[in-house]
């Protein structure tokens, strides 16, 4: 069931669907400071596997059970079945107590009306709302509402360079979306299979942030105030023109990468030396390592927007952290978010997962290079913006990504995109997604 389904499904509330979840049934206070009680909790997969995940996870929430006598009981869940198994959830009743949610879902999942919000008194208990990079907490559902989910780790998005090969073509880092394409057509040789950038022109969900971030830059929007899609505005049609570009016009990276279907496989070309430029997220330190590439091999400097555009190098990417309105031990629950959004907490977890503070003022742990933390913490705290905090977010990403997809398909096989192909494609997005609302 898709998101946008299920909120008109929760809504139905005469149908007499029951949300008395396994972590317990009613919403009042815990009446206690904790004693035997019991939490479930499902974790998203943030490590190399979920087993990684347990063994990170486990000594820290044994320290909060010995901190304040609350068990935890912890499920780790993959990504792809993480959606499905909350929106389970939310219809049978059988939910955990806390959950973690990619933060793009928080709008769709606030409207089943299945999670706490984060009222006053809530938002008290975990440590006030003042402790959290604004942005990031900006993200945990639609604006003017108390937010059903708080910031939990933090990702952006920046455009790593090889050190190397721009110091042998006498290129600076570039500062501007001209600059970037100038320095990539330099770098790029198809005759010995070396290329400016690599895409992962084939992933639905990378492409529509991109979709996303270039049209942010030329100060355009997806939706309207009143959440109906405007995917066919000039500004939107430009943005995405200008990322297929890449591969059409400037002929900077592979026509192959139409072919890749997740981030690691470009992370890889451009770790394996193929590729002088990747835009990815600060976890994909840990890939770019594990290739053979040495950390000082590389530098990241923020994505770049045309000279003339607004300043946002990425969506504010990251795991959120919510409660089902429906637990039994909604203080017990409370406590824990206090504890997992706490400093020591964010430090302790921060290496592992290769996050980004979610906190103010706190310093990142993912790498040991002050540069390139510096540079990713500037990013997430003052370059990004949320995705749009609509119900219709997961159908936006869903359609409008599935719809570059084919885009740079056709790229790649010889075809020409124009504008005007450009805005029909979304034409039929807007309208999907209209017919779904």
């Amino acid at each position: 069931m898709r998101l946008r389904s299920l909120v008109a499904a929760v809504a139905a509330t005469t149908l007499g669907v029951s949300l008395a979840a396994c972590g317990g049934g009613d919403s009042g206070s815990d009446g206690g400071s904790g004693g035997d009680q019991t939490l479930t909790y499902w974790a998203s997969n943030q490590g190399t596997s979920l087993d990684n995940d347990k063994q990170v996870l486990t000594p820290v929430l044994e320290q909060f059970t010995k901190d304040t006598g609350i068990k935890v009981n912890l499920e780790v869940i993959g990504w792809n079945d993480l959606q499905t198994r909350i929106q389970t959830a939310i219809t049978s009743g059988q939910a955990p107590d806390v959950v973690n949610i990619g933060n793009t879902w928080a709008a769709s999942l606030q409207a089943t009306k299945a999670f706490l919000p984060f009222d006053n008194d809530a938002m008290t208990a975990i440590g006030g709302k003042d402790k959290f990079v604004p942005t990031a907490l900006a993200t945990g559902g639609k604006a003017g509402e108390d937010v059903t989910s708080v910031p939990l780790y933090g990702l952006a998005y920046g455009l790593y360079y090889n050190k190397a090969m721009f110091a042998a073509a006498k290129i600076q880092p570039p500062k501007t979306w001209e600059e970037m394409v100038t320095a990539a057509q330099k770098l790029t040789n198809p005759a010995k299979n070396q290329w400016g950038m690599a895409l992962a022109a084939g992933s639905y969900t990378e492409n529509v942030h991109f979709a996303f971030i270039n049209a942010a830059q030329n100060k355009a929007d997806w939706f309207d105030a009143d959440g109906k899609p405007t995917f066919t505005g000039d500004g939107n049609v430009q943005g995405v023109l200008r990322y297929l570009d890449l591969m059409q016009k400037d002929k900077v990276a592979n026509p192959s990468n139409a072919q890749y279907d997740n981030g690691t496989k470009s992370v890889n070309d451009f770790a394996n030396k193929k590729v002088a430029m990747v835009i990815n997220q600060n976890n994909a330190d840990s890939s770019i390592v594990a290739n053979g590439m040495k950390a000082g091999e590389y530098g990241v400097v923020p994505f770049p927007a045309p000279a003339s555009g607004e300043q946002v190098a990425s969506h504010v990417a990251g795991i959120n952290l919510s409660v089902f309105k429906n637990t039994k031990h909604k203080d017990a629950a409370l406590k824990f978010v206090k504890y997992m959004t706490d400093a020591q907490t964010q430090t302790t977890l921060g290496k592992p997962f290769s996050s980004l503070p979610v906190l103010k003022d706190a310093k990142p742990v993912f790498t040991t290079d002050t540069t390139e933390a510096a540079t990713f913490s500037d990013i997430y705290n003052t370059k990004s913006k949320p995705l749009p905090l609509v119900p219709a977010e997961d159908q936006f990403e869903s359609t409008v990504g599935k719809a570059m997809n084919s885009l740079f398909a056709k790229i790649a096989t010889g075809g020409t995109v124009s504008a005007d192909e450009v805005k029909a494609a979304l034409k039929t997005a807007e309208d999907q997604v209209a017919a779904g609302n």
